[in-house]
Formats: structure tokens, C-alpha cells, sequence
């Protein structure tokens, strides 16, 4: 027997309320213990106001919400479905020839199409808001105003210090062994904050030993005529390291732009594995939430409500989606760490959590 139409939209509304509860409730207390980590961090500090910390943690959250979506979903599937189980309203459907496979396809779609929407429309906003906390979190917790851009139009640097600071530019940046090579690199001295000291503009320049080499340089001050050096020195406090570490973090990119970003950073000679293996991991997501469904089912679809042990079915089903939190951050590390390759490393928590729901299923419903 077929599912009606009605009873697919019926079953679909449920499971959406029933997820948009639980969302709520998990965002209320993230939020909650948010502002309380960056009261205290913040404690001591003028600059930061009750308005800079509730600021900071609303926009946090939306990307917070990519990471309490897997659970969501599964603990908003497992209430729906002990609801609909408790009225009979599943039984019935079971007596009338419909399979536990037919009423769980609607839950699935909405999984699924909340996935892609969430990946391809929420995740920019989210991207461009988590950027801004970043900012406001150097900028008022670490005191920290040192940035960094890799775009298309070049490598932009900016190192404050106490009698100024040096922005850095360069149109093509590569990268050999502990060396950071720059071509038409331009640096700008500043001798105190909004005051121009002078120019250098090379043709070539290199970061080695916490110095800027810069080859075939004209230097240019306020007020002198400019002079031609062959080789000149820069000290500066930039490393190789800090450049890496401080390049824009895959949550601060939307879906969009990543695949540019990705392709940029290569071709200029970086490693992109922890923005490659963002992207592949927001690929998935869609994957991993209907699995989640289909775990959920295990522990919560019984013909019979009065057999008991609900609890602890409850238990085991929040038990197995923390299993699969750890498991997918262990594979996501390994993934990090070129261990394993970054579309396995992304892929293995969503599909293995979408064989073992089907494999739980498979066994419970038509074994």
C-alpha cells in the first residue's frame, strides 16, 4: 500500500515541529552558556559592555547551529516518532500494509532538503557573522589586531606596533619549504596610527627569520626624493607560522566561496586541507542528517508503547548519536592531518551512520 499524500505532509509536519522544538531549546542553552564564557573572559575589561557580549554571542550562534543539527535532527525524529507511536497512528499504518520504510521517506526529505538549504542559503549568513565574532574577539579578548587576507586580488599583511605599523601587499605569493616569496610586494610604514612614514615597493620580496627581504626596491618617504636599493631589510614580527594560523578560518567562507578560495590558496602554493575538508564535510551534512533519521528510528518506533523501557531507549539513542559526534571528530582530525584522504575523512560519519540506521532497520522491521 501506497503512503497518501496527506498522511506523507501529516507525518512531515510532525517531525518539523518536533525539530523545530528541540532546535530551539538546544540554541537557548548554547546561547545561555555562551554569554556566561564571555562575561568571564571579558571580566576586567572596559571595552567590552553587556552589549558588546550578547552581540558577540548572537553571532556566534548560527554557526554554533551547523554543529547541534546532527543532534536535532535525531533527538526531534525520536520525538515524533514515540509520538505518533503513542497515539497508534503508526500502528494503524503498520495494520493497513505500510512499511516502516514508507513512513519514514517524508522524514527523510524534510532531513534532507532542510540540509541543503541549510548549506546552500543559511550557511553565508552564518559565514559572514562568525567572521565578525572572530573580528570582535581578537579585537576585544586578545587584543589582537594583526590581519590577515588572502583574496583575489593578493596577499594583504598588517603588523601593528608600538610606534605605528607595516601593511604588506602582494599581487602573487608562493610558498617553498619555510620560505614565503612575494612578487610586486609593497609595504607601507606608518610612524604612528593613520600617519604615513614611507614606501617600499620591490619587485621581488621574501619572509625568512623574521625579516622581509626585499630585492630591487625603490624607497619612498614624504618630503625625499626616492632611492634605489638592490637588497634591503625589513624587521618584522610575521612568521611563516603566524601567517598560516591566521589565514581566514573555512566557518568565517560560505559554501560559495570556498571552492575560489580553495583554488586561490593552492595555486599560491599553501595547503588548503582544512578548507577542503570543511567543504566536503558541509557536503555531507545532508547525508549525515538523514541518517540520524534513521538511527533515531531504531530506538523509537515499537508497535507496542506499553512494552517499557522507554528511557532506556531514549538513553542508548542520545548515547549512539554522541558515538557518532566522536567518531566523526576523530576521523575529521585524522582527515586534518592527511591521514586519511579529506572526502573519506568528511564522508565515513555520514555514511556509516546511514548503513548502521539501515542495517538496525533492516534487522528490527524485516528480520
Amino acid at each position: 500500500m501506497r503512503l497518501s499524500p496527506i498522511m506523507s505532509g501529516y507525518i512531515a509536519k510532525q517531525f518539523a515541529a518536533a525539530f523545530a522544538g528541540v532546535l530551539l531549546v538546544i540554541l537557548g542553552m548554547i546561547l545561555l552558556f555562551d554569554l556566561i564564557e564571555l562575561i568571564r573572559r571579558g571580566a576586567g575589561r572596559a571595552e567590552m559592555g553587556m552589549a558588546s557580549i550578547i552581540a558577540m554571542a548572537v553571532l556566534k550562534l548560527p554557526q554554533m547551529l551547523h554543529t547541534v543539527l546532527p543532534f536535532a535532527v535525531m533527538i526531534g525524529a525520536m520525538v515524533s516518532f514515540w509520538r505518533l507511536t503513542r497515539t497508534h497512528e503508526l500502528v494503524v499504518a503498520r495494520s493497513s500494509g505500510i512499511s516502516v520504510w514508507q513512513f519514514i521517506a517524508p522524514i527523510l526529505g524534510v532531513s534532507l532538503v532542510f540540509g541543503l538549504f541549510e548549506i546552500t542559503v543559511f550557511n553565508p549568513l552564518a559565514a559572514a557573522m562568525y567572521g565578525r565574532f572572530e573580528r570582535m574577539q581578537d579585537e576585544l579578548i586578545h587584543n589582537r589586531a594583526t590581519a590577515f587576507d588572502l583574496s583575489e586580488v593578493g596577499l594583504w599583511l598588517r603588523e601593528p606596533h608600538d610606534q605605528g605599523e607595516m601593511v604588506v601587499h602582494s599581487q602573487d605569493v608562493r610558498q617553498e619549504g619555510l620560505t614565503l616569496f612575494l612578487k610586486d610586494a609593497q609595504i607601507f610604514i606608518y610612524d604612528r596610527p593613520d600617519h604615513f612614514q614611507r614606501r617600499i615597493s620591490a619587485e621581488t620580496a621574501t619572509l625568512v627569520d623574521g625579516m622581509f627581504e626585499a630585492h630591487r626596491a625603490w624607497v619612498m618617504e614624504a618630503g625625499k626624493p626616492s632611492v634605489f636599493m638592490d637588497s634591503m631589510r625589513i624587521p618584522t614580527q610575521l612568521t611563516l607560522e603566524r601567517i598560516h594560523d591566521n589565514f581566514a578560518s573555512p566557518e568565517t567562507l560560505s559554501f560559495w566561496e570556498l571552492p575560489g578560495f580553495i583554488r586561490f590558496f593552492e595555486r599560491a602554493g599553501f595547503t588548503a586541507t582544512k578548507h577542503r575538508l570543511y567543504l566536503q564535510s558541509l557536503l555531507a551534512s545532508p547525508v549525515l542528517y538523514c541518517g540520524m533519521v534513521l538511527l533515531a528510528a531504531i530506538f523509537s518506533l515499537r508497535p507496542n508503547v506499553r512494552a517499557g523501557g522507554l528511557t532506556s531507549r531514549i538513553a542508548a539513542g542520545i548515547a549512539t548519536g554522541f558515538i557518532v559526534y566522536f567518531f566523526s571528530k576523530v576521523v575529521y582530525a585524522l582527515g586534518l592531518s592527511s591521514t586519511l584522504p579529506q572526502s573519506l575523512a568528511a564522508w565515513t560519519p555520514a555514511v556509516f551512520a546511514g548503513l548502521v540506521g539501515m542495517a538496525g532497520l533492516f534487522h528490527l522491521e524485516d528480520g
